[in-house]
């Protein structure tokens, strides 16, 4: 999720691998053995060093320029995969996009192997992952959609948001940042929350949710009806602004299943386009040699399983504001919760 406090952080593996730096290191050749007689076989011996040095002089300088080449080739085509639309060196090593922000995604699955996470958790057949992974669409949810949901984003934020450059907003539990604390909406501010919001919010709302459970259950081949929406469920909004508490400190990894025990879903609704209203702020999923990152668009959901197979972290803000929505599931109807609603 977007949304945690700090949590252990797993240790990132060493690049390069220690094995390959000490293959990559220079290797010194023997010295050769000094020959023990002297006279006649020391001429010989001189001879032959003679002639071995003129045979080094030519047929093997023609044999290194070959490699050289071919070192070169490889090298220069290893870089421009590097550098391509789909890989980058970034500051911890190489990272895979999977999905840009200029391209319109119908449905992407990537399945990975679950983690032991869900073991220490009562199991619902039927429900708890037994197939993990991380999905991106981008068809399910129409941008207008997704601007409208930004504006009652805006609109119930404007009512407080965080000194620092993080804030949340809650429309299940009331929860708003304010200052460097939180309030509960809807008594801070009692009436004045109808004149921020209305039913068709929060009925649009409830529509979008309803897709997106209906997305990650088909995705994950589990019915939907024995998923039930979980808390924190919130919207925030994020931009340069120095963290004046640790609640504004987003930019941690972390692992959901980990931080609330009650998630086995979670999902991801952006409310606005990288580079376009915001730079930075990527999604990014940590995996053993490479992360794999996710740049928002308005409409596009991102959903996966919470378990420690998608430890991850939010890329900090540069510049602009950026909005996005977290809406996660459970297994457990103990730990569900219901829709908000407008009384």
């Amino acid at each position: 999720m977007d949304w945690p406090p700090k949590t252990p952080l797993r240790r990132r593996a060493q690049w390069p691998p220690e094995g390959i730096a000490r293959a990559m290191a220079p290797q010194r050749r023997a010295g050769a053995k000094a020959p023990e007689g002297g006279g006649g076989g020391g001429a010989r011996a001189e001879g032959r060093r003679r002639l071995s040095s003129g045979v080094k002089g030519n047929v093997p300088k023609d044999s290194r320029r070959k490699w050289l080449k071919v070192a070169f080739l490889l090298s220069s085509a290893m870089l421009g995969y590097l550098l391509s639309g789909t890989y980058f060196l970034g500051e911890d090593g190489v990272t895979e996009v999977l999905a840009h922000y200029s391209e319109h995604l119908p449905d992407r699955f990537i399945e990975i192997p679950c983690s032991e996470d869900y073991d220490s958790h009562k199991r619902f057949e039927g429900c708890t992952p037994r197939k993990c992974g991380r999905g991106i669409t981008d068809a399910i949810i129409r941008r207008e959609e997704a601007e409208k949901i930004r504006r009652i984003a805006e609109r119930g934020l404007s009512l407080g948001g965080s000194d620092g450059g993080a804030s949340i907003l809650d429309l299940h539990s009331g929860a708003l940042s304010l200052g460097k604390h939180f309030v509960n909406m809807y008594r801070y501010f009692g009436d004045k929350v109808y004149d921020i919001f209305t039913e068709e919010d929060f009925q649009l709302y409830r529509d979008v949710r309803q897709r997106i459970q209906q997305k990650i259950a088909l995705a994950f081949g589990i019915s939907s009806s024995s998923m039930y929406l979980t808390k924190p469920t919130f919207f925030s909004r994020i931009n340069s602004s120095e963290a004046k508490t640790t609640h504004d400190e987003y930019w941690h990894p972390h692992i959901d299943k980990v931080t609330y025990g009650s998630f086995d879903y979670t999902s991801l609704l952006y409310l606005s386009d990288y580079t376009e209203d915001f730079g930075g702020g990527r999604f990014v999923f940590m995996d053993e040699g490479a992360n794999r990152t996710v740049e928002p668009r308005a409409g596009r959901v991102s959903f996966f399983t919470s378990g420690s197979e998608n430890l991850h972290h939010v890329e900090k803000v540069q510049w602009g504001t950026r909005f996005a929505i977290t809406i996660s599931f459970t297994c457990n109807p103990d730990h569900g919760i219901g829709d908000p609603v407008l009384t």
